[in-house]
């Protein structure tokens, strides 16, 4: 009987060395875990008591995280100011525009405000066609030197030509040949002498007649223009004025 009831007092014991972790892992202990970057673990035990086993613990920052790209959206967001269009050119022209006109316009205005660049185109002109004429006459008396040359050195040969045993008729032949070739030189520097001579005719005219300078082309821009003459507009100008040079020296005789 003592051995019974010493059991007994021993199993009680044991059972009241147990309660207490049996409380905190039993009953509706159930965890929640995850949830809003942290976790909840633990819950309402019911076992002989209300234990609770560990509360809510945050392990990382409780509350909403970033959505992928929000970060690189709030950047982009930022507002960069435009550039201010550049003036369109042909607004920057005005009175200007009507460089584009036809050649005719060119030749036969009456503009007052037209009348400067017109001088500048026929100036421009007159001078292209004297040049002109200037590479044209040294090139032809390139061309006839090159010939006389070539004559000198025919002549030459058959006053070089070895006449031992030549019948007579060989060599009234040859004679022939020489004095043919002999006149030919001689109209050829008769040809030459006047090839020179138009070269410094044609020297002279371009002398009289200088290409305008780019002083003068400004000016008439200015005189002609309604709005401030740029370098964006000048270039511009020239660019036409280049074909309308050329088309007015296509009608002009060479001076």
């Amino acid at each position: 009987m003592t051995i019974r009831k010493t059991l007994l007092a021993s199993l009680a014991i044991l059972a009241l060395a147990a309660a207490p972790a049996l409380a905190g892992a039993g009953g509706n202990g159930g965890g929640h875990g995850g949830g809003n970057g942290g976790s909840h673990g633990g819950g309402n035990g019911n076992g002989g008591g209300k234990g609770n086993g560990g509360g809510k613990g945050n392990s990382g920052t409780h509350g909403k995280a970033s959505a992928p790209g929000q970060l690189a959206k709030s950047q982009d967001d930022t507002t960069v100011a435009a550039t201010p269009k550049e003036k369109n050119l042909h607004a920057k022209l005005g009175r200007l525009n009507s460089l584009q006109r036809n050649i005719n316009a060119y030749l036969n205005s009456k503009s007052p405000k037209f009348a400067a660049v017109q001088a500048y185109v026929t100036q421009a002109a007159t001078a292209q066609n004297a040049q002109a004429a200037l590479d044209a006459a040294n090139a032809k008396l390139a061309a006839d030197q090159a010939q006389l040359d070539a004559l000198n050195q025919q002549l030459a040969d058959l006053n070089a030509t070895d006449t031992t045993g030549f019948t007579p008729e060989q060599q009234a032949d040859l004679d022939a040949q020489i004095a043919d070739v002999q006149d030919q030189i001689d109209a050829q520097n008769t040809a030459i002498t006047d090839d020179t001579q138009a070269v410094t005719d044609a020297e002279a005219t371009v002398a009289a007649n200088p290409a305008p300078d780019d002083a003068s082309l400004d000016a008439a821009l200015q005189d002609m223009a309604n709005k401030p003459v740029d370098q964006e507009v000048t270039d511009w100008a020239k660019d036409v004025l280049a074909d309308k040079i050329d088309q007015a020296a296509a009608t002009m005789t060479t001076p």
